[in-house]
């Protein structure tokens, strides 16, 4: 089923600067302040800060994740955990990431932190999670669950995007 948008409200400017600003200080992505309207919205069990029609954020409680749109249009430079190619297919499907698949993870990176996932050839991203482990754990793990996915490529909230393009 797809996701449909719901109690769509625009955000006042001073919100809008502290959310592009948290996005600045916690994953290093620019988002340009410009004339497209941001509104807070709902979409499923989703709340959502939309830039025009596409979702940029996924509001989880007190913690802000970025879209994978959002990362793709506005690169991270933060909390990036890359995966290598076998990892890959899991994640488009929507499964957690298993600490095997992990090469390299942002140091700084704590467990109950928001992540995103990028592939290790094309360091794009393909998913955002909450991590279970702190960075340097992750990237030396052999086993166990490092990330739980909470939003990936091909997903509803990616779907969204298109359905509304």
């Amino acid at each position: 089923m797809a996701l449909k948008i719901r109690r769509r409200a625009r955000l006042r400017r001073k919100d809008v600067t502290d959310l592009l600003g948290r996005l600045a200080n916690e994953f290093g992505m620019t988002v340009p302040e410009d004339d497209s309207p941001i509104d807070e919205a709902e979409a499923g069990p989703h709340r959502l800060v939309l830039r025009g029609d596409e979702p940029i954020v996924l509001l989880l409680g007190d913690q802000v994740a970025p879209t994978v749109r959002a990362l793709l249009a506005f690169p991270a430079t933060k909390r990036w955990v890359t995966v290598d190619m076998g990892a890959v297919r899991f994640i488009y499907n929507g499964a957690d990431v298993m600490a095997p698949g992990i090469v390299e993870a942002d140091p700084a990176i704590r467990a109950g932190d928001i992540v995103w996932v990028r592939d290790e050839k094309n360091r794009r991203a393909l998913a955002v999670g909450r991590a279970i482990m702190d960075g340097p754990t992750m990237a030396r793990e052999e086993k166990g669950k490092a990330i739980q996915t909470l939003h990936n490529v091909g997903d509803d909230l990616w779907r969204l995007g298109e359905e509304e393009a």
